[in-house]
């Protein structure tokens, strides 16, 4: 269960920030009130995370997963550029979530 509420929070707060990029500098409410509301969603699922796994370890994993999806969705939806460093730096930062994830 706890990887379920990691994975949704993850989720929540990519979506925020994607929201946060349409807010256009706070000069959009809708999108800031949509962003708000999924930051909140995505720290309710972090506590019920932290009931049952270490805060390191969660908050690492959180960071990492947060990182390697928003640049997937930047370079996928947002027309970010992509380069093989890039590649290779999410491909890294993908093993160390998966390592983190057996250290627990």
């Amino acid at each position: 269960m706890k990887w379920i509420f990691l994975s949704m929070g993850i989720i929540f707060e990519v979506v925020a920030v994607g929201f946060m990029k349409k807010a256009e500098g706070f000069t959009k409410v809708g999108p800031i009130l949509y962003a708000l509301l999924c930051f909140i969603l995505a720290l309710g699922c972090l506590v019920f995370v932290l009931k049952k796994m270490d805060a390191s370890i969660a908050y690492a994993i959180w960071s990492g997963g947060g990182i390697l999806l928003m640049a997937l969705v930047g370079m996928l939806w947002l027309n970010e550029p992509i380069s093989l460093l890039k590649i290779l730096f999410i491909v890294l930062i993908t093993i160390g979530v998966f390592g983190l994830e057996f250290v627990d």
